[in-house]
């Protein structure tokens, strides 16, 4: 059986530890090879569910896998990817603004898109405490991406 298809299902795991060890599992295993890509279109489903959990692990391996887009799955999904940047949970909304380096390094053909949705996200739907920390997120990955524009 392919141990991908194991980790994958575990993803959705009741219990948030066997998920999220399986999350890390699938992250790691992406940097080295493109396994884990053959189930992009799984990722990309997770960024719908009900549950912001899964909704971030979506988020995650879908950046995790942009190196290995050669099929350009993720400018297929790249607007509804970016409508996280305001995510009903806050905390889904910070990961996904922090995945967004990593898809502008691989995926620079991107880059205009999501310094336009990061330039229009306006986190103070959030409560105050979580509106400082969003805005931090945008302001620091705005530097970021800027500095990869310019490299």
């Amino acid at each position: 059986m392919d141990s991908y298809l194991e980790l994958v299902n575990g993803l959705f795991a009741k219990d948030n530890r066997i998920a999220h060890k399986c999350l890390n599992e699938l992250i790691s295993a992406s940097e080295n090879d493109s396994g884990a890509y053959k189930h992009f279109d799984t990722f990309a489903a997770m960024i719908d569910n009900d549950s912001s959990y899964v909704r971030t692990r979506g988020l995650l391996l879908i950046s995790a896998n942009a190196k290995w887009d050669a099929d350009n799955k993720i400018d297929e999904i790249i607007d509804n990817y970016l409508s996280h940047i305001m995510d009903d949970k806050p905390i889904t909304a910070r990961q996904c603004i922090k995945t967004l380096p990593g898809i502008a390094k691989h995926k620079p053909d991107l880059i205009s898109d999501i310094l336009s949705a990061l330039k229009k996200a306006n986190p103070q739907q959030y409560a105050g405490s979580m509106q400082s920390l969003v805005y931090s997120d945008i302001r620091a990955t705005l530097k970021e991406i800027g500095q990869l524009s310019k490299g």
